[in-house]
């Protein structure tokens, strides 16, 4: 299954949701990220947290998801409120579509242990929703029965 993981600015909470999801999902899941209005650059505290947990952060970059036009993602994940109600490029299509609304770590502004703490809570919910859609096999659904099934884990009903 091809998973995009969508926010406006493709610098933290995309990117760890593709390194996350690359991380768990092996060869069940491929994940990329983008960004309707990329930064241009990842946010530092998101790959000195990734790589804290041993999670490969080579290939990880800030950027467009007009990127992704020939990609065809099974499922688009909007991690961030404002992505979640832009006008999503027309090739998105048949894509199955769901929003998480993760908190933005790099927005918090506090001592350095909050910050961390807000990193990792935050790669942590990821991890439990990838973990969540491997254990129930959401990678071997498609169209309509994806759509329900990642609405149910996003809405907590798993």
């Amino acid at each position: 299954m091809k998973v995009l993981y969508i926010c406006t600015h493709n610098r933290c909470r995309s990117i760890l949701s593709e390194a996350v999801t690359n991380s768990l999902g092996q060869e069940h899941i491929e994940a990329r990220s983008a960004g309707s209005q990329p930064s241009g650059a990842v946010h530092p505290l998101s790959i000195k947290y990734l790589k804290e947990r041993g999670i490969e952060t080579d290939s990880l970059r800030s950027q467009s998801w007009d990127d992704f036009e020939e990609w065809a993602p099974d499922l688009v994940v909007t991690v961030c409120d404002s992505a979640a109600g832009e006008s999503c490029p027309v090739w998105f299509g048949n894509s199955a579509k769901v929003h998480w609304g993760l908190e933005d770590p790099s927005k918090l502004e506090g001592s350095e242990d909050e910050i961390e703490r807000a990193f990792n809570q935050t790669i942590d919910i990821i991890q439990q929703r990838v973990e969540q859609m491997l254990e129930q096999g959401l990678h071997k659904k498609s169209g309509t029965a994806l759509q329900e099934a990642m609405q149910a884990l996003a809405d907590g009903e798993q």
